[in-house]
Formats: structure tokens, C-alpha cells, sequence
């Protein structure tokens, strides 16, 4: 069985000029038995580091399904299962993604995502499998699951004033059913 989130390692050609990867086919995503359909594509930069961002989803109808990547700097990438009923829920997995490495993270409808810069000036893309609705939009605050966060000690994240203010996880009463498939930890594909 195919875990629900997964690391995918797109393969560099490399030589004297540099690399081409293909950092999505849907062929080879299909192959992983990632059949979504992305429909947007977003960027953004965060300056400060241990910049935090999440943990966000979309409730249905307008779920997101994500594939999140490193374009510049280092970041520690984390999914949170959500899904009523799932033997994983408030279960987490994290790993770094660099755009030295080119790494990315896939993640279904029913996680929340949430992303730690590791150093200053980080870009960030990911392509969502629906649109971005306001009335949709959701969260969980940072520090309610039991996340490990690789930041120094004393230091605090940079977290938008939104961010701040989400609930805990104890206070979510999830609307994503769960498909059977519980959160494992992943390999590199």
C-alpha cells in the first residue's frame, strides 16, 4: 500500500551547465498513485529564518491536495493527519526539503500542512488540487500537536498574526473522512 504523504526525489540530469529535473509528470505521479488534479500553483518567500507557516488546509467542498517543494533555502516540511476516525490522527511526519536536493512532499486531502524555514530568504512552491476559498480556509495553531520542531533553543517562531490565533488540535472537529489509509512514516521515492 502507498502511504498517503510521500517524499518524491525527482531525478536531476546533470552536467557542465547544470541540472533538468521534471518536477511533475503526471504519468510518474499517477505510477505513485497520486491521481489528483492541480489546478494552482503558488509561491512564496519568507525572509525572516524560522519564518512558520501553519498549520493550514481547506475544508470540503474546496480540500487541497498539496506537492511542496524548496526553490530556495532549507525548510522542514510537516503534515498532520486530520481525518475523523483515522487510527493517525494528531500524527505527524516532518522532513527537510532544500532546494540543493529538490525534494518534495506530497500530501492528500485530510492533512494540515505547516512549513519552518532553517535560513533566511526561503522560497517555497506547491501546486494544489483546488482553488483557494476564504470561506474554506482552516488551520491548527503550531505548538498543539506534539511537533518537533528543529529550532534553537530560546528561539521563537516568526508566525503571521493568523497563524497565531488558530485552535488547538484538541479543539478541531474534523469534516475529512478517512479513506483507510493510515499516516506511515515515508521512504525516499
Amino acid at each position: 500500500m502507498t502511504s498517503p504523504v510521500q517524499l518524491i526525489a525527482p531525478q536531476r540530469h546533470a552536467d557542465a551547465r547544470g541540472w533538468f529535473t521534471e518536477v511533475y509528470s503526471e504519468a510518474a505521479f499517477k505510477a505513485r498513485g497520486v491521481t489528483c488534479r492541480f489546478v494552482q500553483d503558488n509561491h512564496s518567500l519568507s525572509v525572516p529564518a524560522f519564518t512558520l507557516r501553519g498549520l493550514h488546509f481547506q475544508v470540503p467542498p474546496h480540500g487541497q491536495a498539496k506537492l511542496v517543494r524548496c526553490t530556495r533555502g532549507r525548510i522542514y516540511d510537516v503534515v498532520v493527519d486530520i481525518r475523523a476516525g483515522s487510527p493517525t490522527f494528531g500524527h505527524w511526519v516532518g522532513a527537510e526539503l532544500t532546494a540543493t536536493e529538490g525534494t518534495q512532499m506530497f500530501m492528500p486531502v485530510g492533512f494540515a500542512h505547516a512549513f519552518l524555514t532553517l535560513e533566511a530568504n526561503c522560497e517555497v512552491m506547491y501546486k494544489v488540487s483546488d482553488i483557494y476559498a476564504p470561506t474554506c480556509d482552516g488551520g491548527i495553531r503550531w505548538n498543539t500537536v506534539g511537533i518537533d520542531w528543529p529550532l534553537p533553543t530560546g528561539i521563537v517562531p516568526e508566525l503571521s498574526a493568523k497563524d497565531a490565533g488558530l485552535p488547538a488540535l484538541a479543539n478541531f472537529n474534523s469534516p475529512f473522512p478517512y479513506d483507510g489509509h493510515p499516516l506511515e512514516p515515508f521512504g525516499r521515492g
